[in-house]
């Protein structure tokens, strides 16, 4: 196992070059001048000021010169100066990674809590009343964007509950004053983290519980189902211990794949509530055109991506003992 987890992180490494120079190659061809970003609506400078500009960013030099030098100030670990932030970009993306961790390992948890044990209820009452309500909420659910569903939530939810928080991470108040205690910020990250966290989940839930439900419904046709089955063992025993045991395998490789889409559906929907975390900070980013913190964030769901499929692969062995990588 531990030569074919090294194996794979080196056969990583070009695949993650290979990435790291088409981001480069993109952000090169993207419209909009860094420098003028980098001083800001309204300047007054010259021409010549903005050269020097250009010349001190390192703007001024060919492709390959400006790629090469970045990619070795990124092995070291510097991940060059933001434009807007004018602080270090691994100081900005330190700051707001953890609060897209934050809100995603909760989506994450409260999606696959909820999806298989309804997947797998959809399964055993296939084409009844419960497996049909979850058919049509999977269809809505795939079919609506998740941020028009985040609209639709401050619309009718937030709007009229007047405790429930429409965006941030912190009440402005506490943030002036500070917290009197650990668990009132606890409490109060908890309840601006309803609305997202309620979007992702949902959200999530449309294809998981049809991914769950196809998945056991493949399994219990199976023939030694129906030996179980035969052998008089309960229906409760025959699904939990035999048929999703089986199960499983899709579902744990599909929680690989599914964390790193998880985060690259969040961008849109950090922006929607202002959540400070890396999507928001991404998105914002193309617009000021912030060419070190967009190549560090992008640079970063890359790798998620690539760690994903990795996870995904090394959970074949963990679920499934008639597996064994070498």
């Amino acid at each position: 196992m531990l030569k074919y987890i090294l194996r794979r992180l080196l056969h990583l490494i070009p695949v993650l070059l290979i990435i790291t120079i088409i981001l480069f190659g993109l952000l090169e061809i993207m419209p909009g001048d860094p420098v003028n970003a980098y001083l800001g609506v309204g300047s007054n400078t010259t021409v010549e000021q903005q050269q020097q500009i250009r010349a001190q960013l390192g703007l001024d030099q060919p492709f390959h010169i400006r790629y090469v030098k970045w990619l070795g100030r990124t092995l070291q670990g510097d991940f060059g100066n933001s434009y807007k932030y004018r602080k270090p970009v691994s100081d900005v993306i330190g700051t707001y990674i953890w609060n897209s961790f934050a809100l995603n390992i909760v989506a994450m948890v409260f999606a696959f809590a909820i999806a298989i044990p309804v997947g797998i209820k959809s399964a055993v009452k296939k084409y009844g009343l419960y497996d049909n309500f979850w058919t049509v909420f999977s269809l809505t659910g795939v079919s609506m964007p998740s941020f028009f569903f985040a609209l639709l939530l401050i619309f009718f939810v937030a709007i009229p509950v007047s405790w429930l928080p429409l965006n941030g991470m912190r009440t402005t108040l506490f943030l002036a004053k500070g917290y009197d205690s650990l668990g009132q910020e606890i409490l109060d990250v908890l309840k601006h983290m309803i609305l997202p966290a309620t979007v992702l989940t949902i959200s999530s839930l449309a294809s998981l519980t049809r991914y769950v439900r196809n998945s056991v419904i493949e399994v219990i046709n199976q023939d030694y189902i129906r030996t179980a089955r035969s052998k008089g063992l309960s229906e409760k025993v025959v699904i939990y211990k035999h048929a999703f045991r089986n199960a499983l395998l899709p579902i744990v490789t599909l929680l690989g794949l599914y964390i790193p889409s998880l985060f690259g559906g969040s961008i849109l929907l950090e922006t929607v509530f202002i959540w400070p975390g890396i999507g928001n900070i991404l998105f914002t980013s193309i617009g000021d055109r912030d060419y070190s913190m967009l190549m560090a964030a992008n640079v970063f769901y890359a790798v998620l991506m690539l760690a994903g499929n990795l996870l995904a692969d090394l959970s074949y062995a963990l679920v499934d003992p008639r597996i064994r990588v070498k």
